[in-house]
C-alpha cells in the first residue's frame, strides 16, 4: 500500500485577515451580557425587537395572588416570570421568562407531555426541557429552553408558544414539571 502525501494547505493573507476578524468578534459576543435569574420583570430598556436580558434582584417576588395553593408552577404573563411553588406555598424558584406569539389564557393547567432532548422549535431554534401544558389555537404552549441559552425574539409572522427561559432555569423547571403538575397562568 502506498502513503498518500498530505494536501498541501495555502495560507493567504486575506484568510488569515478573515480568520483573525472573525475570533475578535467571538471574544466581543463573549463579553456581552448574559441573562440571569430574577425575580423581577426583565428590563424596559431593551431594544425594540429583542428580547430584553433580565436583571438580578435582592428578593425573590412573592408569589402572586390569586395563584391558588399547594405544589404548582405559576407564570404571570404581565410580569413575564415563573415561580415554582412548593407544597408549603413557598416559592422556590423565581426567574424571568420570553414568551412567544401565543400566550395562554389565564386559568389552571396541568404538565401533560415532556420532551427532555433536544428539538427544533416552531421558530427554527434548537430546544430541550420541553414542558408542555396547554394548546391555544392549535398551538402548543409549552416552558422550554434553547439549547445554546440563547434567547431570541419570536420570529416574524410565525405562532409561537414557546416560553424560553435561560438552560439552568429551564432544567430546574423541567425536574419541578413532571406530568400531572399544575399550572397556574394569571394575568
Amino acid at each position: 500500500m502506498r502513503a498518500v502525501p498530505a494536501p498541501k494547505v495555502w495560507v493567504t493573507g486575506l484568510t488569515v485577515g478573515a480568520i483573525a476578524a472573525v475570533v475578535a468578534l467571538a471574544v466581543q459576543a463573549d463579553k456581552g451580557p448574559k441573562p440571569h435569574a430574577v425575580a423581577a420583570r426583565p428590563s424596559a430598556s431593551a431594544s425594540a425587537g429583542a428580547h430584553p436580558t433580565p436583571t438580578k434582584s435582592a428578593a425573590p417576588a412573592a408569589v402572586p395572588a390569586g395563584s391558588g395553593t399547594g405544589r404548582r408552577v405559576v407564570y404571570s404573563l404581565g410580569k413575564k416570570t415563573v415561580w415554582l411553588v412548593d407544597a408549603s406555598d413557598a416559592a422556590r424558584r423565581t426567574f424571568a421568562v420570553w414568551p412567544g406569539t401565543v400566550s395562554p389564557d389565564p386559568g389552571t393547567y396541568t404538565v401533560g407531555a415532556r420532551t427532555r432532548g433536544a428539538i427544533t422549535g416552531s421558530d427554527g431554534v434548537k430546544i430541550e426541557h420541553i414542558v408542555y401544558f396547554s394548546v391555544k389555537s392549535g398551538v402548543n404552549v409549552a416552558f422550554s429552553n434553547a439549547v445554546d441559552g440563547a434567547s431570541p425574539p419570536p420570529a416574524s409572522g410565525v405562532r409561537t408558544g414557546g416560553i424560553r427561559m435561560r438552560v439552568a432555569d429551564g432544567a430546574a423547571l423541567w425536574t419541578f414539571g413532571s406530568t400531572g403538575t399544575k399550572v397556574v397562568v394569571v394575568g
